[in-house]
């Protein structure tokens, strides 16, 4: 296992930290969540640097990090659909409410067809490492997934401490509009993503 490889492996042992903080009750806990889903993406952008400037790329590689960047969102989505369907007026996503079922559809519809292609072409003897389309759609959801993890601790720490200045206001709408635009991104970026890999890789439905 080479440096990009181990860095991917400690990304996916980080992945169940995260409901495990997010769905605690202390707001220390939640602020806890946001910073090792932050190491956690920072690490999925630092492997694949290492790995192309230093020519580390193999094919572990290439069904490793999307595996890690799969289990991180299972592990990140689900909590905070839950989270936002809480009772409490703390528990909506600016902009959305509740999550909506249909996007966890979406966004996991995308994720398990994507999954059962690269399988049917590893059997093939084709790797397929993530296009572009699929990077921006990763993008956007981890901005949203990061926005969103943070926006919780810091509601509760605003309605405990009694924050209702300015400063916190502009940040509360810059935050708010920042998780509704991203998710829908998110969303959008799924389904074209979908559409680009099934075309790219058409032929393998002729691949004797």
């Amino acid at each position: 296992m080479n440096i990009p490889n181990a860095i991917t492996a400690v990304r996916i042992a980080l992945c169940p930290v995260i409901p495990f903080l997010a769905l605690s009750g202390g707001v220390g806990n939640r602020y806890a969540a946001f910073l090792v889903f932050l190491f956690a993406a920072l690490t999925d952008i630092w492997d694949g640097q290492l790995a192309r400037r230093y020519g580390w790329v193999t094919d572990t590689g290439k069904l490793l990090d999307p595996l890690a960047d799969k289990l991180l969102l299972v592990c990140t989505f689900l909590p905070l659909y839950m989270i936002s369907h809480r009772a409490d007026d703390l528990g909506a996503l600016p902009w959305w409410g509740a999550m909506p079922l249909w996007v966890i559809l979406v966004i996991f519809g995308r994720e398990v067809l994507v999954t059962l292609l690269r399988g049917y072409a590893v059997r093939r003897g084709v790797v397929i490492a993530a296009g572009r389309s699929g990077k921006l759609k990763t993008l956007a959801l981890s901005v949203f997934t990061g926005a969103a993890l943070l926006w919780y601790p810091l509601m509760a720490t605003a309605a405990d401490s009694g924050w209702s200045g300015g400063p916190w206001v502009l940040l509360r709408e810059l935050l708010g509009a920042l998780i509704g635009i991203t998710l829908g991104l998110s969303v959008l970026l799924s389904l074209i993503s979908m559409a680009d890999y099934l075309w790219r890789h058409r032929s393998l439905a002729t691949r004797s």
